[in-house]
């Protein structure tokens, strides 16, 4: 079951933290189609927040098709989000947190290896989309 880590100053609104974390354990396939998740109650106790930041979370989920409210049953994962499931990440899972070490090790703090990561994601990335990089596309 996923645990809610609410950062109070983030910027970030509670629910949309919620929403966010969601997002995340279903793209490492740590919740997966079937999976219950923690009651609004649950929510309230460990992080502390109000019951009705959880709902609007949740609700945001369902809007999106990824879980489904049932009435007294609770709120369960619809559909998951990872392209692969959290076994064929292993691998990279690994060679990524190498990589960190060697950033903490050559000086970088969080903040800056994740500025580091996302220049070149966005870099890779925005070759891979781009029509003359990614070469021929087959209908």
């Amino acid at each position: 079951m996923i645990t809610y880590q609410i950062e109070r100053r983030s910027g970030v609104a509670t629910y949309m933290q919620i929403v966010l974390q969601t997002k995340q354990a279903l793209r490492l396939g740590v919740l997966v189609p079937g999976d219950k998740l923690p009651t609004a109650k649950e929510v309230v106790e460990t992080a502390a927040i109000n019951p009705h930041t959880v709902l609007k979370a949740y609700r945001e989920l369902e809007r999106e098709g990824l879980v489904e409210l049932q009435p007294g049953r609770g709120t369960f994962v619809r559909r998951g989000l990872g392209s692969t499931d959290a076994a064929s990440q292993a691998p990279l899972r690994e060679e990524l947190t190498a990589w960190l070490h060697k950033a903490e090790e050559a000086g970088l703090d969080a903040e800056d290896a994740a500025a580091l990561f996302d220049a070149c994601r966005a870099e890779v990335y925005a070759t891979a989309d781009s029509p003359s990089q990614a070469g021929p596309t087959h209908p």
